[in-house]
C-alpha cells in the first residue's frame, strides 16, 4: 500500500497595490506651464480682436523677436529657479558680455570672434563665481547676486568711460569677423511669409535642449531634487554643489549669448543697458510656472512666459495705448502667476 504524497501548499503571493492611473485631464492640469498657456491664449485673442496691426505676419515676427530677447535669459533663470536659486545679476551680465566683446575687439584691433570667445570665458567665470560663493558661504543667492549686480553695473560704466571716454562702445561693424558673427547671432532668416531674427531660432533651439535636459536626463532629475530639498538630494548622492554652480553658469551662458546678439545687431552697446531686466526674466519664469520656492517649473513654461511679454509689449503699441501700462501688467501677471502656480502644484500633489 503506497503512502499518499502530501501536496505542498500554494505559494503565497503578496498583492502589490494597484497603481493609480491619472486621467489625461489630470496630467494636463498638472503641467507647470498650463496656466501660462491659458493666459497666452487669452492675451493673443484679446489683442487680435482689438488691434488690427496685431494680425499681420510682420507683427508676429516683431512679437517673436521681442519674446526671444526676454526668453533666452529667462530660460536659464527658470532652470536656476527650479534648482531653488535666484540670479539678480543676469540683466547687467548681458551688458558685461557685450561690452567685453566690443572693447577687446576694437581696442586691441582683434578679430571680432576673439572678443566673442574671450567674453564667453569672462561670462562663464562670473557665473561660476556666483555659484562657488553660494556653495562656500551658504548665503542666500539673493544677496550674492545682488552684490554681483552692483559690481558689474559699476564696472560696466566705469571701465567703458575710462577706455572710450563715453558710456557706449565704438561701432565695430568694420572689424574683421563682424559679418560672420552677425550672421550667427543676429542674422535675418526668411521663412517665406515672414522674416525672423536668428535669435528667435536660437531661442527655440535652447528651449528644446533645456526641455530634454530637464525631462530626459539624470541631470534634470538632480535639478528638480536640489530645488525640492537639497538636504534630501545630497543624502541620496546628488552632487548639489556641482548642480548649483552649473545652473549659475547656464544663466551666464544665456546672458553671454543675448549680449552678443545685441552687440552684433546694433554694432555698439550702451554701458547702462540691462538694468532692471533681471526682474523681467524672473517674472517670465514665474509666469511660465516656476515656483519661487524651487523644485517646480519647465522650460516650455518659461518660453510661454516670454512670449506673453512679447505679445503684451507689442500689443499695447499696436492698440495705441500708453506703453507705461506695461509695468502695471507686469505686476498683475506676477501676482496671478504665483497664485495659479501654487494651485496647480497643490492640485497635482493631491492627484498623485
Amino acid at each position: 500500500m503506497s503512502t499518499p504524497v502530501a501536496t505542498p501548499p500554494p505559494p503565497t503571493t503578496t498583492e502589490e497595490p494597484a497603481r493609480v492611473q491619472r486621467s489625461l485631464g489630470a496630467r494636463i492640469l498638472g503641467r507647470p506651464e498650463i496656466g501660462a498657456f491659458a493666459a497666452a491664449v487669452v492675451i493673443f485673442v484679446f489683442f487680435f480682436a482689438i488691434a488690427p496691426p496685431f494680425r499681420t505676419p510682420e507683427a508676429l515676427s516683431t512679437i517673436l523677436y521681442s519674446a526671444s530677447t526676454i526668453g533666452i535669459v529667462a530660460l536659464g533663470v527658470a532652470l536656476l529657479m527650479i534648482g531653488g536659486e535666484f540670479d539678480l545679476s543676469s540683466g547687467v551680465a548681458v551688458t558685461t558680455s557685450a561690452l567685453a566683446s566690443a572693447m577687446l575687439s576694437y581696442q586691441l584691433s582683434l578679430n571680432v570672434w576673439v572678443g566673442v570667445i574671450v567674453s564667453l570665458v569672462i561670462s562663464l567665470a562670473i557665473g561660476a563665481l556666483n555659484g562657488w560663493l553660494l556653495v562656500k558661504t551658504k548665503l542666500p543667492s539673493f544677496l550674492i547676486t545682488l552684490s554681483t549686480f552692483f559690481v558689474l553695473q559699476g564696472v560696466n560704466l566705469g571701465v567703458t568711460k575710462l577706455i572710450t571716454g563715453t558710456v557706449a562702445t565704438t561701432n565695430i561693424d568694420q572689424l574683421d569677423g563682424f559679418d560672420s558673427a552677425k550672421a550667427i547671432f543676429a542674422g535675418d532668416i526668411p521663412l517665406g511669409f515672414m522674416t525672423v531674427k536668428a535669435s528667435v531660432v536660437w531661442w527655440l533651439l535652447f528651449v528644446v535642449i533645456a526641455s530634454w535636459l530637464l525631462l530626459r536626463t539624470r541631470t534634470g532629475n538632480w535639478i528638480f531634487a536640489v530645488g525640492g530639498n537639497q538636504d534630501s538630494a545630497r543624502a541620496v548622492g546628488v552632487p548639489v554643489a556641482k548642480v548649483k554652480i552649473g545652473l549659475f553658469m547656464g544663466v551666464a551662458f544665456m546672458a553671454w549669448f543675448l549680449g552678443q546678439h545685441l552687440l552684433m545687431n546694433f554694432s555698439t552697446v550702451q554701458a547702462g543697458l540691462g538694468v532692471g531686466n533681471e526682474l523681467i526674466y524672473i517674472v517670465a519664469a514665474v509666469v511660465g510656472g516656476a515656483l519661487l520656492t524651487g523644485g517646480f517649473g519647465s522650460a516650455i513654461g518659461a518660453a510661454i512666459g516670454a512670449f506673453i511679454f512679447g505679445m503684451t509689449t507689442q500689443g499695447i503699441v499696436y492698440a495705441g495705448w500708453d506703453p507705461n501700462w506695461f509695468k502695471a501688467f507686469l505686476g498683475v501677471m506676477l501676482l496671478l502667476a504665483v497664485l495659479v502656480n501654487l494651485y496647480i502644484k497643490n492640485s497635482a500633489s493631491k492627484r498623485t
